[in-house]
C-alpha cells in the first residue's frame, strides 16, 4: 500500500504568492483528475519541523515532482530573488541521483514562462526538458496530463488536456457554491482545503458518469 501510493504522488514545489495562485490551483486540479496525488510543503503546518525537513520528508514520499522555476522576479523590498524553487529542484534532483531503491526511478517535470529562458539563470540544468506554460493555467494543465499520461500505465486510460481544462472550468463554476455551503471563503481555502474540494468534486462527477 506504501509504495502503491508513493507511486502516485506528486510533489508540487511552486511559488505560494497570490499571483502565481491561479496557475497552482490548476496544477493541482490536473495531478488529481489525472489520477494522482498533489502533495505540497503547504500541507503541513507544524512550526515545530524546520522547513527543509518537511520539505525533504515530502519529497521523499513522492515519485513525481514539478518544479516551476518562473518565479525570477526580485523581491520588491530586499531587492533579491528568492531561491526556493531552484533548491527544492536540486533536492529532487540529488534524491534521484544518489538515492537507493525506488528513488532511482523518481520522474520531473521542470517548468518556465518560457522555453529557453531558464539557460540565464540555472544553465546546469540543460539537457532537462522544460516546459513552457506562459503563465496560462489551461497550457499548465496540458502539459501536466501529456507529462503523467506518459509515466502512467498503458491500461489506465487519461482524457485529454482539453477535456480535463474543460473539467476545471466547470470545477471553478461550480466552487463558491459548494464554498459557500460549507461556510468557507474562496480565497482563504488553505492547500488542504482546496484538494479536498477537487477530490469530492471529482468523485461526484465519477458517480453521475455512472
Amino acid at each position: 500500500m506504501a509504495t502503491s501510493k508513493y507511486n502516485y504522488s506528486v510533489f508540487i514545489n511552486c511559488p505560494f504568492d497570490p499571483q502565481y495562485r491561479p496557475l497552482m490551483e490548476a496544477i493541482v486540479f490536473a495531478v488529481q483528475d489525472c489520477g494522482y496525488a498533489a502533495r505540497s510543503a503547504l500541507e503541513v503546518s507544524d512550526t515545530s519541523q524546520v522547513r527543509f525537513e518537511k520539505i525533504a520528508t515530502i519529497i521523499s514520499a513522492c515519485k513525481f515532482g514539478i518544479h516551476d522555476i518562473s518565479r525570477t522576479d526580485l523581491d520588491a523590498e530586499s531587492r533579491l530573488p528568492r531561491f526556493n524553487m531552484p533548491l527544492e529542484l536540486g533536492l529532487f534532483l540529488g534524491a534521484k541521483r544518489f538515492g537507493s531503491g525506488r528513488h532511482k526511478a523518481k520522474n520531473c517535470i521542470v517548468l518556465d514562462l518560457h522555453q529557453y529562458r531558464y539557460q540565464q539563470f540555472i544553465s546546469d540544468i540543460a539537457g532537462q526538458d522544460i516546459a513552457a506554460h506562459g503563465g496560462e493555467p489551461v497550457r499548465a494543465i496540458k502539459i501536466i496530463r501529456n507529462w503523467l499520461s506518459d509515466a502512467t500505465p498503458k491500461s489506465i486510460r487519461i482524457p485529454g488536456g482539453a477535456a480535463i481544462a474543460a473539467r476545471y472550468e466547470q470545477f471553478r463554476a461550480d466552487l463558491p457554491e459548494t464554498c459557500a455551503k460549507l461556510q468557507l471563503q474562496i480565497e482563504d481555502l488553505t492547500f488542504n482545503d482546496y484538494v479536498v474540494q477537487v477530490e469530492e468534486w471529482i468523485q461526484a462527477q465519477a458517480q453521475v458518469a455512472r
